[in-house]
């Protein structure tokens, strides 16, 4: 299917749940339907503890009535939650009988209701070190290494290599880099945005300052820079324990007193090598989805690979995003890899192309997906936060205001920590 063709289908469902009281397990089936009753469907409904499935149940007999409502208690009650996690409450209808040009059990509608959130701030915390970490200064750059693991920082204080195990996380020549620009939409190119945001496309990042600095124990690399074509600052600040892992904020300050224009998102883009094929993830899916196209994503934990991260559109142009993450893995065939958690849930996306591939520049072209040629490599996106889609209109409309990213003030943490030989990839 086409990605759009899940958000319509669940826009378009004639049955839909709400909460009445959840605690004791209780909520209401609204029967949009004008003519029929439910009597030839039944509702399953399944309780996820942070993404994993705790209980099922199934109610067999519906009665309701065309355009009515009635309250249902699915036999669950708060004393049987775990104490702590994010609770969610899955809900499908399924048809028992056969219908013109459906089978029985075709599920015809499905919501997702949230009992208690998920705690990202409790989740992004970096342990502390129990020992030391070295810290070597080159005149290249900064390397950071403790056992069986090195972090290397360019003289620009971007990560340029990140190893464990002797494994390399980073494809050859690349970096942990800040990322502002996605390979303009159809829609992006119908609002002129290639133009009108071009200056996010390379804002013209100048070092002024990078420092190092060691607390308890812990690796402290400071890195500050001026972005004169949006006039802006950007401070990136990385704290490595002696595990490895790294907890990154990246921190932006804008220029009041002068005007840039919105940006597509803001994040860190990581290069990985191409046999880092495998994620994990918990947050919405399985299809990709945006911030004003998720509606028909639910949460939960899904595992896939990098290819079946990319849709052919027509035209190459941004695809394979996922919104509202808890954590993301990417993975070798081994289990190995990198493990990402934020402050606050983030969006991300896994390609075997770059950026500028997909990207047509200031002129669309008219090619196709399939002309353009993998890359040797895994393009990972790590954003606080992508501007939704168009589709206000056919084309040429953006993003109501509540799904753009203005100009003004962002501030984005994460923690990128290593992988070693996951099992379940869980």
């Amino acid at each position: 299917w086409h990605p759009h063709a899940y958000e319509v289908q669940r826009q378009y469902q004639s049955i839909w749940t709400s909460p009445v009281d959840l605690s004791k397990g209780e909520v209401e089936v609204y029967n949009e339907n004008f003519f029929i009753g439910l009597e030839d469907y039944e509702l399953e409904w399944s309780l996820k503890a942070d993404g994993a499935v705790i209980r099922t149940g199934r109610i067999t007999e519906l009665d309701v009535a065309p355009q009515s409502r009635r309250v249902y208690a699915l036999g669950f009650n708060a004393g049987e939650f775990p104490a702590s996690g994010e609770l969610l409450l899955d809900v499908a209808y399924r048809l028992k009988v056969k219908q013109p040009l459906l089978d029985p059990g075709t599920v015809v509608a499905r919501q997702q209701l949230e009992i208690r959130p998920y705690d990202c701030a409790a989740a992004c915390v970096l342990p502390k070190s129990d020992r030391g970490v070295k810290l070597t200064v080159w005149e290249r750059g900064k390397r950071v290494e403790g056992d069986n693991w090195s972090i290397f920082f360019s003289r620009e204080g971007f990560v340029s290599s990140y190893c464990v195990e002797g494994r390399e996380l980073l494809a050859r020549d690349s970096e942990l880099r800040p990322n502002f620009w996605r390979a303009p939409t159809d829609n992006d190119y119908g609002a002129k945005l290639q133009h009108k945001y071009a200056a996010w496309k390379n804002p013209d990042l100048r070092l002024t300052s990078l420092k190092h600095e060691t607390k308890e124990g812990q690796v402290v690399v400071s890195a500050e820079y001026d972005m004169r074509s949006v006039s802006a600052k950007l401070y990136l600040t990385y704290t490595i324990n002696n595990r490895g892992a790294v907890k990154v904020n990246q921190k932006m300050v804008a220029d009041k007193g002068k005007k840039a224009s919105d940006m597509f998102r803001f994040g860190m883009q990581l290069v990985m090598p191409k046999d880092f094929e495998y994620v994990s993830y918990y947050g919405r899916g399985p299809v990709e989805n945006y911030s004003n196209r998720n509606h028909s994503t639910d949460l939960g934990i899904y595992h896939q690979t990098v290819d079946e991260q990319f849709y052919p559109y027509i035209r190459p142009q941004e695809t394979g995003n996922k919104t509202d993450i808890r954590w993301w893995k990417q993975l070798n065939a081994g289990g190995n890899g990198v493990k990402i958690v934020a402050e606050a849930p983030f969006s991300a996306s896994a390609l075997h192309y770059t950026i500028e591939s997909l990207d047509d520049g200031a002129q669309k072209d008219q090619r196709h997906s399939p002309e353009v040629k993998k890359a040797n490599l895994t393009n990972l996106c790590i954003d606080k936060a992508q501007m939704g889609l168009g589709c206000v209109n056919s084309w040429g409309t953006i993003a109501l205001p509540k799904y753009q990213l203005p100009y003004g003030d962002y501030e984005f943490t994460f923690i990128l920590s290593p992988v070693k030989h996951s099992v379940d990839m869980e």
